[in-house]
């Protein structure tokens, strides 16, 4: 898990200044009115629309933007869409295992997408049910490492609220829970004055396939085709690579 999460964090800082930061701010404020459709438009009453607005303003989305997303998403303002989630399930160069979600108002366009990016980059769409076995969805916290704190200092704070494990993913911390107890463990950090990236619910491989450089850089690039398109929000992949051909592929 390591490799790829190291990888995903690395994504994740360099979207928030990079050419697709578009697309990044696109998929935020989706998040965003999401949650408050499903769960209110109140951020203390609903966990999951209070993560996905602490995310979106760690990504430099504008306020205004994020409030017209949970005025749209809970009915105060008109213009929300009808929005599904969907997730496809694929193989990747190496025979690496992909989870691909999407959230769209329009399937037909999805499936489309994800299909000619798997198939232009060495994917193929697999059968529902014959890659997310290989997966287990969990609680996922991500702490930058600039706040000093060391991973004994994370691990103290959230030991007693659940976590089950704290990685060192190089930039920052990974702490990961089971999904019900990730609430309890973001707000433990919070009440320990420690400040984190992001919290969400993930799904982690069981299974890792170690890569090489060749076989990194083709799964980079097949990840990175998939995130491009408008409606896929997230892509999960069991890939492991090491430190120093993270470094070579960078």
């Amino acid at each position: 898990m390591s490799g790829h999460s190291k990888w995903a964090t690395t994504k994740h800082r360099k979207a928030a200044v990079d050419a697709k930061r578009g697309k990044l701010f696109a998929s935020l404020i989706k998040n965003v009115e999401v949650a408050a459709r499903t769960g209110g438009g109140d951020p203390t009453g609903n966990p999951t629309l209070f993560d996905a607005i602490q995310k979106a303003k760690k990504n430099s989305v504008p306020n205004e933007n994020i409030d017209r997303a949970v005025k749209r998403g809970s009915g105060q303002e008109a213009g929300g869409a009808e929005w599904q989630t969907v997730t496809y399930e694929g193989y990747g160069p190496n025979g690496v295992a992909l989870l691909i979600e999407c959230l769209t108002d329009n399937r037909n366009r999805a499936a489309t997408d994800v299909r000619i990016a798997l198939t232009r980059n060495g994917g193929t769409l697999a059968d529902a049910g014959s890659v997310s076995y290989l997966f287990t969805r969990k609680g996922v916290v991500i702490v930058p490492k600039a706040g000093g704190r060391s991973e004994d200092d994370i691990l103290v704070a959230v030991l007693d609220a659940g976590a089950e494990e704290v990685n060192d993913l190089g930039e920052a911390f990974e702490v990961v829970s089971e999904p019900g107890d990730l609430v309890a463990v973001r707000t433990a950090l919070q009440q320990a004055g420690i400040d984190y990236d992001s919290a969400e619910s993930s799904f982690v491989p069981s299974v890792l396939v170690p890569l090489d450089e060749a076989g990194a850089t083709k799964v980079f690039r097949l990840i990175e085709a998939l995130e491009d398109c408008d409606d896929v929000q997230n892509v999960y992949a069991n890939f492991d690579v090491s430190d120093e051909i993270m470094a070579a592929v960078a």
